[in-house]
């Protein structure tokens, strides 16, 4: 089947300074916000996407590491990523073509087969068949055979079904066209964007041309007044993101009439949402999350980038950057030479954990930094299926899941008169005391249940640096210099003030706000988003 992956590449309008701007803002707040991307919908492949595709000057370990994170991960599962999200290996698949690696041969795993099997690719409605062609064509792979499956796909298969659930509005909604759907189900702007960014490529096909111009007026007709599109409730940036890249992908200029409302662009639109340094909200109000946003936003100000330029569109990856063979031992993580001889690297042994208050409709900014360390078995939920992400840390969990991080051995003598043998948490503050991680609020008195404030984490994952062979010392200029950018650094306890200097300056903590708020008690999903980035600059993810 003939593929147009390369199409006419010629700029589709002005880049002006503004959009450059953005995106080299916006790239500088990614690579700060996300330094070891792992596998994931946040946090992880759009990250790497919205990097490799944007021109931004980043290290090629970034992505080796990257990479052997991923070849960790596919091992980890012996190639089979889920038994139901066919998304999981399009996504994957696409972020690999970005960084120029193959993603046929990931651990001794081709990740391509599982698309070769129609019926579960298109399980989960339209995003299956969608981003099945946008991964397969993004490389311009050939058609995985799959022994496995009951129904051998083929693109055409794929096509076709992306537009057989066309709806009558001309455009398309995540379950239209199936059992599933609802009664005069509407079309959604974001479906409607990733499935023209799917079919852009087959435009030379009669059907698929008609699908599309259909699908564009549609579009038109939804677009508001300020540029922008409502979807799942509200008005929100992704949507937009969705219509951008589809555009860029048909080759058709930003500032097409047909997209222009009251004197509104699409990027007039999408910009209203960027916040210089912080990437970008879903919501003007801030509600959702805006990690999902930024990341989603990052790629499409890149794609509009890449259209004004004249360069290849965001998937078509002929141009994919080249980072190279690894240096030997980047990409493996062994932990910094000066670490503790009892601090060890936490492998993965239960790849994919998740819960459902931190993920999908409820997905949270720090997602990533929680699946992360609870697939090593750092952290768990409050139950089985919920890590009640905003809920105060306690001191007793707060010591548990450094300890766990840092792979040490429990071991130690209790001090504590209200720390009992048969609590959990026994051996866990035992092993911290020992170690100098954490400290009594007396003598002989712990206080496990009591909650643990910024100032409090900061010095105890300053400890947990030491042990890492992180240098954490700070002379008195490097504190002041360090924490004088906060309007309210002066209410900081002078014995935390080297602690909280050394997470800030190591991106342990995020200075992005106005504030430090020392005293005020940090949550459960605060807590391990720092463990998280102190592990991951420490060498140990």
């Amino acid at each position: 089947m003939y593929i147009n992956t390369k199409a006419d590449i010629k700029p589709i309008g002005k880049c002006d300074e503004r959009l450059n701007e953005v995106v080299e803002d916006t790239a500088k707040f990614m690579y700060r916000v996300v330094p070891n991307p792992q596998v994931g919908s946040i946090g992880g492949e759009w990250a790497v996407i919205g990097l490799a595709r944007s021109g931004y000057k980043v290290p090629n370990e970034y992505y080796h590491k990257y990479y052997a994170t991923v070849e960790d991960y596919v091992k980890s599962l012996n190639g089979e990523l889920h038994d139901k999200k066919y998304t999981e290996y399009s996504r994957l698949i696409v972020a690999l073509t970005t960084i120029g690696k193959d993603p046929r041969n990931v651990g001794g795993y081709n990740l391509l087969t599982a698309l070769g099997d129609y019926d579960k690719t298109i399980w989960q409605g339209l995003n299956g068949p969608i981003w099945a062609l946008i991964a397969l064509d993004s490389g311009n792979y050939p058609m995985p055979q799959n022994p496995k499956a009951k129904t051998q796909a083929t693109r055409e298969m794929y096509i076709n079904r992306i537009l057989e659930c066309q709806l009558p509005d001309g455009g398309w909604s995540l379950f239209g066209g199936t059992k599933a759907a609802t009664k005069n189900e509407k079309s959604d702007p974001d479906i409607t964007g990733m499935a023209l960014q799917a079919l852009a490529k087959y435009q030379h096909i009669p059907e698929v041309k008609k699908a599309t111009e259909e699908a564009l007026e549609c579009m038109s007709k939804q677009q508001g007044e300020n540029g922008g599109y409502f979807s799942w409730g509200s008005e929100n940036s992704e949507s937009c993101v969705q219509i951008i890249v589809a555009l860029t992908e048909l080759g058709i200029p930003l500032d097409d009439e047909r997209f222009v409302k009251n004197g509104n662009t699409l990027i007039d639109n999408l910009l209203i949402y960027y916040k210089k340094g912080n990437g970008f909200l879903h919501t003007l109000q801030g509600n959702g999350s805006n990690q999902m946003a930024s990341e989603q936003g990052f790629y499409g100000v890149v794609a509009a980038k890449r259209a004004m330029e004249g360069k290849n569109s965001l998937y078509r990856m002929s141009d994919a950057i080249d980072i190279g063979e690894p240096s030997p031992g980047i990409g493996k993580s062994k932990g910094l030479e000066n670490k503790h001889k009892d601090v060890n690297v936490m492998p993965v042994v239960k790849p994919g954990t998740t819960f459902e208050d931190i993920t999908g409709v409820n997905a949270h900014k720090n997602q990533t930094a929680i699946e992360s360390l609870a697939s090593r078995l750092i952290v768990n939920g409050r139950s089985e299926n919920k890590f009640e992400p905003n809920a105060n840390i306690t001191r007793a969990e707060c010591a548990t899941a450094i300890v766990k991080a840092l792979g040490i051995e429990t071991k130690g003598e209790n001090v504590f008169k209200d720390v009992k043998k048969s609590d959990w948490f026994f051996d866990y503050v035992a092993t911290a005391n020992k170690y100098g991680i954490v400290k009594g609020i007396s003598k002989d008195e712990f206080k496990p249940n009591a909650t643990v404030t910024k100032q409090e984490a900061a010095i105890m994952l300053a400890h947990a640096a030491k042990l890492a062979g992180m240098d954490t010392e700070n002379n008195n200029g490097s504190v002041r210099d360090s924490l004088s950018q906060f309007e309210d650094y002066v209410t900081v306890d002078a014995k935390a003030m080297p602690s909280l200097a050394f997470c800030y300056s190591e991106n342990i903590l995020d200075d992005s706000s106005m504030k430090i708020e020392p005293k005020k008690n940090i949550t459960r999903a605060e807590a391990a988003q720092m463990i998280f980035n102190m592990l991951g600059k420490a060498n140990l993810l």
